[in-house]
């Protein structure tokens, strides 16, 4: 990712309409998975450290990013410690410490993702849970991916066959931020055509859009709680390790 956006990133991530609903969300879906008291929790490429605070109401948090600035600002920001590290090397972790691993829009920032998520299942507890959020749909590939240098988007087969191929279960799988979907489609389709796209989405609308959108795209976590959605600009994913797989 172009190191001006974590800077970016780091000034709208309280109060950006997608980032506060997307933790809405999470909350809702990470409460499903019925963690122990006291759960080891690692996010891996935390970024700017937007989402530690809200995983830290599930239990006790690590956190790694590859980025220097990055990770300097989430530390600042949360008062954790962020180690240094990236997938599927390095990591500075031993094996089997955590609960419940988090990529959340990470994966698609990874050349080999398979290597990427066998690492972090190794990471896994016995009956621990790795959580994956990334991107959804090639066709809606824009300067914003480019802009944070994605690999790729994905669909929920993708994410499926994937998982299966390096040994994981897929406990959960389905779409998100479906409600605006429509709208972001055609925005998306739009600025390609036209050529006026802007380099990142990560811009702060007006208060009353930002009011506006965040409402509609949190309202999503009543449903969240009990089946994702058939599409939407983002997927999530709760995997497993084979022999250990239930349904959530």
């Amino acid at each position: 990712m172009r190191p001006e956006l974590y800077q970016d990133m780091a000034q709208l991530q309280a109060d950006h309409w997608w980032f506060v609903a997307r933790r809405n969300i999470l909350a809702t879906l990470i409460a499903q998975l019925s963690l122990p008291p006291q759960a080891r929790i690692l996010e891996i490429g935390c970024g700017t450290g937007g989402n530690l605070a809200m995983l830290s109401a599930f239990g006790q948090v690590s956190a790694m990013e590859y980025d220097a600035h990055a990770r300097e600002i989430a530390a600042a920001l949360s008062g954790l410690p962020v180690a240094a590290g990236g997938l599927p090397e390095p990591v500075p972790f031993d094996n089997g410490q955590f609960d419940l691993v988090c990529l959340l829009d990470v994966l698609e920032h990874i050349a080999d993702d398979g290597a990427a998520l066998i690492r972090a299942g190794q990471l896994l507890k016995p009956g621990g849970r790795l959580l994956v959020t990334a991107p959804a749909y090639s066709w809606l590939w824009s300067a914003h991916d480019d802009a944070h240098h994605h690999q790729r988007r994905y669909t929920a087969r993708m994410l499926r066959r994937l998982a299966a191929a390096h040994s994981l279960h897929v406990n959960r799988l389905g779409y998100f931020n479906t409600l605006l979907f429509p709208v972001i489609a055609v925005a998306r389709i739009w600025g390609r055509l036209t050529g006026r796209a802007a380099d990142s989405d990560a811009a702060m609308p007006s208060p009353w859009a930002n009011a506006l959108l965040q409402r509609v795209f949190a309202s999503e976590r009543y449903l969240a709680g009990h089946r994702l959605f058939p599409c939407g600009t983002s997927l999530a994913a709760v995997l497993s390790h084979k022999k250990e797989a239930r349904y959530e």
